[in-house]
């Protein structure tokens, strides 16, 4: 799957950079904030018994690269993103940090509604590079998902070199119920259940264009 998809990748990349007529392409950084996460505490588990801890997200953060190939007021944009995120979970008397560091590449197609303002959705190729459960002994690796297809759709707007892009991912995956076990600094926590691992997330970017056309105004003009 990962070796098709960054085939696709190229592919499109390619033809689009043969037969389009804008080609755009530059940096976007920014805030990510995760939602999502459950863990049960068990039956035998007399301090955290069949207690139910949601997650808090806490802002993470992202960063990457992005092409853009504009067809008249539609594009395809493809993107190569480094992702962390960060979630907490609160118990009796003890708190974990869920924490989760994914590589992404989104494959985006978009209309340009009016002036500056985009819209795109598209699905992404999800490979996490790491999870990890703050006081969590005996679970590796923790399953975040399972498939690595996730959905993106949101809106950006930009000017010149610079714009702002405002998204939301869901994750196509089903809940994975995983065996938890904290060590003894988590006595109050001691046995649980990851009923649900699984993290969308609402993500806030500054887009800088480093090259294309219009740079220092608005890039849109028809098609011939």
């Amino acid at each position: 799957m990962k070796k098709y998809l960054l085939g696709l990748f190229f592919i499109l990349t390619t033809v689009s950079i043969c037969f389009s007529q804008e080609l755009s392409y530059g940096l976007k950084a920014g805030v990510n904030h995760p939602m999502g996460g459950e863990i049960v505490g068990l039956q035998n588990n007399y301090a955290f018994q069949k207690n139910t801890s949601e997650a808090e997200g806490n802002l993470g953060f992202h960063g990457g690269i992005f092409l853009q190939v504009d067809f008249g007021k539609f594009f395809v944009r493809p993107e190569v993103v480094y992702t962390s995120l960060d979630t907490e979970f609160t118990f009796i008397e003890e708190t974990s940090i869920y924490s989760v560091q994914k590589f992404d590449i989104p494959l985006l197609v978009g209309y340009n509604i009016w002036g500056p303002i985009d819209i795109y959705a598209g699905p992404v190729y999800s490979n996490i590079l790491d999870a990890t459960l703050e006081g969590e002994e005996f679970l590796n690796p923790i399953v975040v998902q399972d498939t690595p297809i996730n959905a993106q759709a949101g809106v950006k707007v930009e000017f010149g070199r610079f714009g702002l892009d405002l998204r939301y991912e869901r994750s196509l995956s089903s809940a994975e119920l995983q065996r938890l076990d904290f060590g003894e600094g988590y006595n109050e926590i001691n046995e649980a259940e990851f009923t649900d691992s699984r993290l969308n997330q609402i993500i806030v970017g500054v887009i800088f264009k480093i090259g294309g056309p219009g740079l220092n105004e608005r890039r849109r003009r028809a098609c011939y």
